[in-house]
């Protein structure tokens, strides 16, 4: 770390733990991450780690070069006429997504900057990783904002803090040893993707232009960039030029060319490369402080995450009310056999409806009018 770097950290950590900065509005949460800190400081006195974190900017291009590496900015007529199966959908009303059981790419639900409040006054879910995570901090020194079409990927850093609450009630409750293994880079094998939601979109988050941006955002973020030459296969026998950003034609019903291209991947992921048979735990993105629809995002994520050939998505409702039918639903469209296109039309449907004052319930009521209330 350079002089100026390290000057950085000690400035904004001397800020956040002043005696000014806790006490003249002192509140328990501000506290308690100070302790989360010092646990960290602690634990890497007596023993330093070993191994490393990397981080990784992930990017949708805005143009098309033959030589490009990655895809290219998705518009409405890619998602309207995708083709892609969608992938199997976990509900979990308890537990948390750092503490998802098998490993998965965890949603970090960011702030463009990355880190957002967490040598500040923040406490919500990206701000509490921050602090039991703390190796994330240094991405705050390098990693600028982020734009729309960008994302960041993070592996390898280990949690050291347990804790209970959230935002207000965040405590931190004591040492943690992380379990997790390790991959042949050192590092551990815990997946942080940082996705930037809007901030507080009303209405206006039911307009086509922001409903791209979003599903675009968390595609992103759930894309495998080492696997670019897989997805151009499989997009191509879709019909998808991605990098020219032509569309899908619509297929005959049955199974298509897709899925089976999709199942035989599948298969060699599982023989060849089942340490990155990797699927999405997430939960209320873009929820909450951010002021999105929980329903709307809830659909959003399961679009980019099917699109992104994961093989899951384990959704972490935290016990949200407006959540409470989403394993009756998502399980409802699953019957429906229902494909990415499929999914994402309707769902422009139902936004439109709602911009027109035509529809005044939530989505899972507007699709299954049947639900209880």
């Amino acid at each position: 770390m350079d002089t100026v770097s390290a000057s950085w950290v000690r400035s904004n950590l001397a800020w956040c733990f002043s005696p000014r900065s806790l006490y003249d509005s002192y509140s328990e949460s501000q506290e308690n991450k100070v302790r989360c800190i010092i646990c960290y400081f602690q634990r890497i006195c007596l023993q330093m780690p070993t191994g490393s974190v990397s981080f990784e900017r992930k990017l949708l291009s805005l143009e098309h070069h033959p030589w490009q590496s990655f895809l290219s900015y998705p518009y409405a007529d890619f998602w309207t006429k995708s083709t892609i199966p969608l992938c199997p959908f976990q509900v979990h009303s308890s537990g948390l997504i750092e503490d998802h059981a098998i490993e998965a790419l965890e949603v970090d639900f960011a702030n463009k900057y990355l880190g957002g409040g967490a040598l500040h006054r923040g406490c919500v879910q990206e701000e509490i990783r921050f602090m039991i995570n703390p190796e994330l901090i240094a991405g705050m020194l390098f990693l600028p904002s982020m734009a729309d079409n960008e994302a960041i990927e993070i592996v390898g850093a280990e949690r050291f803090s347990d804790y209970t609450g959230y935002a207000s009630s965040f405590w931190f409750s004591g040492d943690y040893v992380d379990k997790r293994s390790v991959d042949f880079l050192g590092r551990r094998k815990t997946r942080i993707v940082a996705i930037d939601a809007l901030c507080s979109p009303r209405m206006k988050q039911y307009k086509l232009k922001y409903l791209i941006r979003e599903t675009n955002k968390a595609f992103c973020g759930f894309l495998d960039q080492s696997k670019y030459s897989q997805y151009k296969r499989i997009f191509k026998m879709n019909s998808v030029q991605l990098n020219e950003g032509s569309s899908l034609p619509i297929k005959a019903k049955g199974e298509s060319r897709t899925e089976e291209v999709r199942k035989s991947d599948e298969k060699s992921w599982r023989l060849e490369d089942c340490e990155n048979y990797i699927g999405i735990a997430t939960g209320n993105w873009g929820c909450g402080a951010f002021g999105g629809d929980p329903e709307v995002k809830t659909i959003i994520q399961w679009l980019a995450a099917s699109q992104a050939l994961r093989p899951f998505i384990s959704y972490y409702t935290f016990g949200l009310e407006a959540l409470q039918s989403l394993a009756q639903v998502t399980q409802w469209i699953i019957l429906q056999k229902w494909n990415v296109g499929d999914l994402w039309n309707i769902l422009i449907e139902y936004s439109s409806q709602k911009l027109r004052g035509e529809a005044d319930v939530g989505f899972f009521a507007w699709l299954l009018p049947s639900l209880p209330k």
